[in-house]
């Protein structure tokens, strides 16, 4: 029983440290561009040698 004690606040705030760090990255815009990313694997930007 008095592990409880101890796992019970343990658990409560990495929950409340995971829900924080989620806002954090919502509120610093880490979601707005999803296609970005996996358009840009598509294009060929780097310069052709053509030896």
């Amino acid at each position: 029983m008095n592990m409880l004690t101890i796992l019970i606040p343990v658990a409560l705030g990495l929950g409340a440290l995971g829900l924080g760090a989620f806002l954090w990255s919502l509120s610093s815009g880490q979601y707005e561009d999803l296609d970005g990313a996996a358009n840009r694997i598509l294009l060929d930007d780097s310069p052709k040698d053509n030896k």
